[in-house]
Order: structure tokens, then sequence, then C-alpha cells
């Protein structure tokens, strides 16, 4: 009783979280920084850091007219997957020495995803703070692979917050960023077909859109941005064929042999997606605009061919937003422990490493319970009734 008396003022207070989410960001960075040179392929030696060597170069490859989508392999490994204008946008990390650009990368991840939780609507203290807790062990992962999965995840939970308040202005910009990010960001702008206004909110998204395709002219001519885009989309192509990753594809293939096609599992996503969005009336319900926030969130990842470990912090952000506004009956509750057993911790040594390689990592387990929440959020969503909303509204 004691604990729960120092508990529940130590989440609600803010502050305190952010204290761990800062040094969680130090840690991280540390230990990324520490590990250099760890990495060693065909002879070329790489930092541990490869991923923020990876979009810091990329702005440097902007500006010197150079192929962004093709192996550079004396300066990192894999290849650079994000648009022209996230290269711009990560100029700005590229200016300081690399320890100090990726901590402010990480930092800027990290800061991202407690304003968006701070900005969601109707959730009181207490509650946004347990989210910032359900989400930090995923927000680590993410961080420590220097990945920018907390930054998306934090773009779309604000582009709610601000289309509550009427900022439709800067609730498009943030949504079509996430975009030029990370394509599957395009699910957010489904936020705007929950509120008025929806010729100006689709005005802004286009003015955006235009705007950010053409911020890389600042270091290029038009011409090679046409070429640029080019590449990025052949690039888009070809590993679109490449592999399953933790989604509902890698699911089907390991749980029940079925190799189906990618846009077709992908298409049937988008369906299931949009049936409850024919109930126009609920739109006024805050649960029902939530839990289109958390169906958005977990789709983009379990939607995902590249979905990796990494990326489930966009989804946990959904699954602990879909509990904290749910009825805590025995299915939620044992959906929402599975969701941090398996997708939270089942890459931390609370498994035995022989269970992690036979069971866990080869039947996707990370993100089965993820699926089996989107499918519950959807369900959630179609159950609510027309007479309920004024009730509950005034609940929350």
């Amino acid at each position: 009783m004691n604990f729960f008396k120092k508990f529940v003022p130590f989440v609600s207070n803010h502050i305190y979280v952010l204290v761990i989410y800062v040094l969680l960001t130090i840690a991280a960075t540390i230990q990324s920084i520490g590990g250099t040179k760890n990495t060693t392929i065909e002879g070329y030696v790489y930092q541990n850091y490869n991923n923020y060597v990876i979009f810091a170069k990329s702005f440097e490859h902007l500006k010197l007219g150079k192929d962004l989508y093709i192996a550079h392999p004396k300066e990192y490994w894999d290849l650079y997957k994000y648009t022209p204008t996230f290269s711009v946008f990560f100029g700005f990390f590229y200016q300081f020495p690399n320890n100090i650009g990726l901590f402010l990368w990480n930092l800027f991840n990290v800061l991202i995803v407690f304003v968006a939780i701070r900005y969601l609507p109707r959730l009181d203290k207490l509650q946004k703070g347990l989210l910032m807790l359900v989400v930090v062990v995923e927000l680590m992962t993410s961080i420590q692979n220097e990945q920018s999965n907390g930054m998306i995840a934090g773009l779309i939970a604000l582009g709610l917050g601000l289309a509550e308040r009427k900022h439709y202005l800067w609730a498009s910009f943030v949504i079509v960023f996430s975009a030029y990010v990370k394509l599957f960001g395009l699910v957010g702008f489904a936020i705007f077909l929950l509120y008025p206004k929806k010729y100006l909110t689709a005005f802004y998204s286009v003015l955006w859109s235009i705007i950010l395709f053409f911020v890389p002219l600042f270091f290029t001519s038009f011409d090679g941005l046409l070429k640029i885009y080019e590449g990025y989309w052949v690039m888009l192509k070809e590993d679109f064929d490449e592999s399953y990753g933790l989604s509902v594809m890698g699911w089907l293939y390991s749980w029940f042999s079925l190799d189906l096609m990618k846009n077709a599992v992908v298409l049937v996503g988008v369906f299931i997606f949009l049936i409850p969005l024919h109930k126009f009336k609920l739109y006024s319900d805050i649960r029902f605009r939530l839990l289109l926030l958390c169906s958005i969130l977990i789709w983009i990842v379990i939607f995902n061919h590249k979905a990796e470990s990494p990326t489930f912090i966009i989804a946990m952000f959904g699954v602990g937003v879909w509990y904290l506004i749910s009825e805590k009956n025995k299915w939620n509750t044992i959906l929402f422990i599975s969701a941090i057993l398996f997708t939270s911790l089942s890459p931390t040594d609370i498994f035995p490493p022989s269970f992690r390689n036979s069971v866990l990592k080869p039947y996707v387990m990370k993100a089965v319970p993820c699926i089996f929440i989107w499918f519950k959020i959807i369900y959630d969503m179609l159950k609510i009734k027309q007479d309920e909303i004024k009730k509950v509204n005034e609940a929350f």
C-alpha cells in the first residue's frame, strides 16, 4: 500500500518521468559510442551507431550530389531508405560531432514521444504517466538502434492532439512530415476524417506536402531532385520483395505456412481498418477517436513487411492508449499483459536464449499480441453505440 501511495504521485509528476527518459537517452548514447567500430563486414569496419551514420551521411551525399540510394560500403553498411526531405532534416544533427549529434537525435525521439503523450486528449496525469512507462522499454530499444520510430509514433499521436485543439495547420504538418520520414505515416491522415473542416486540413496537407517535397532544392537542382526521387522509388520497389518482418505476413507464414502476396494482405488490412469508419455519428465520441489513433499506430507496424524489433515503440504506444481507455476486463488485461511480456520483454533476458531462438523469434511472438489487440480495437470501435456517446464523453 505504501508503495502505491508513493508510486501514483511519482508517475503523475511527469518531470520525474522526463528525468528517467533523459537518463535513458544518455545511457543509450554512451552504450552506442562505447561500442564503436565493432562490426566488420567484407573487410570494412563500421561504427556501432551505424544507423545514425547512414542518416547523417545522407545529408552529406545530398549536398555533394551523390546517389542516396546505393550502397556506400566505405562509410556504412545497409542502405539509406528515407526521403531526401529527411536528409535535409538530418542536416541539423550532421553539423555536430557524431557523439553530440547522436545524443541530440536520440533525445529528439524521446522528447517527441514525451510531448505527444502530454498532448493526448482526455487522459489524466496518472494515465499519461503510466503510458510513458508502458512505452519506455520499446522506446529504449528504438534509440539504442538510433532509429526514427519514436519520432513516428510521437508525430502521429501529436497530430491527433493538435487536431483536438483545432490547430489544423500544425496537425497536418506533423502528419505530412511523418509520411516524409516513413511512407506508412500516410495512414495517419485517417485522423482528419474525424474532425470538421476537412477541406481545410486537406488544403494544409497538400501545401505541406509540396513544401516538404521541394525543401531539398536548397541543396540540389530540380533535375537532381527528380533523379533522387526516382532512385527512392526504385529502392522502395526492390525493398518490398525482401522479407516478411515481424508482421501479419510473417505471422501467417510462420504459424500457418501461408505464403501470401504482401499486397493482398495489406489490402485486406486496409479494408478491415476502414470498416469502423462508416459509423460517422461516432466521430464525436472521444473513445472512437482515440481508438482510431491506436488502430493507426498498430496497423503501420503489423502490416509493415519490414517491421523489426525497434519498430514496436509505435505499436506499443497504441497498445498503451487502448488499454488505458478500455474496460479493464479479463480479456483486455490478458491481451495487454501478453503485449508487455511478448512484445516489450521478449528480446530481454527474462526469457532464456534457447527459448527466444527456438520459439519467440521463429514464431514472430513479438508481433502476435499486437495483431490480436488490433483486431480487438476494431471490434471495440464497432461495438460503440450512438446512445452511449454523451454518457461516455462526460465520463472522460
